[in-house]
């Protein structure tokens, strides 16, 4: 399997758009509605958020998106990943590695700090994936505001 892995441009709309629907697939979204294209193509026009895609013959089979927070204790950015899917069909074939790797690799040359991620503790899967890419876990709880009724 030639898996090609691609940090997204501007120019990416399409394939953008593709990973966003395999989210919806993977994430098994119900009644999910996709933005309007003029705010996807927002997001990939920002210099603090960008786009990792895994390509199998030019179709995304998986993908990460990440945010770079800039800090006030320090110079260096941290970077959040705020999703990663990789397509059930091709999964458990190294794919997601590859998609932290390139993410990872990307983060030090625009010296970042740490790269964080979040997974639900009761998602075993989640846990034994980012432990196997070299992460460290973190016992923490995640706390939301809620800004509307949804």
């Amino acid at each position: 399997m030639d898996i090609k892995i691609e940090k997204l441009d501007h120019k990416d709309i399409e394939k953008f758009t593709e990973l966003v629907f395999l989210f919806e697939d993977v994430f098994e979204m119900k009644d999910f509605k996709i933005p309007a294209r003029a705010h996807l193509q927002q997001l990939l026009d920002k210099d603090d958020f960008f786009v990792f895609v895994a390509l199998l013959d030019n179709k995304v089979v998986g993908g990460l998106t990440s945010y770079i927070m800039q800090q006030y204790y320090s110079t260096s950015p941290l970077v959040y990943i705020f999703d990663l899917a990789v397509k059930r069909e091709v999964q458990w074939k190294g794919i997601g590695k590859m998609l932290i790797v390139g993410n990872n690799e990307y983060c030090k040359s625009i010296g970042a700090e740490a790269v964080m991620v979040e997974a639900d503790e009761v998602d075993d899967y989640a846990v034994k994936f980012y432990r196997s890419t070299g992460a460290v876990g973190q016992k923490v709880i995640h706390f939301d505001y809620l800004m509307n009724d949804k």
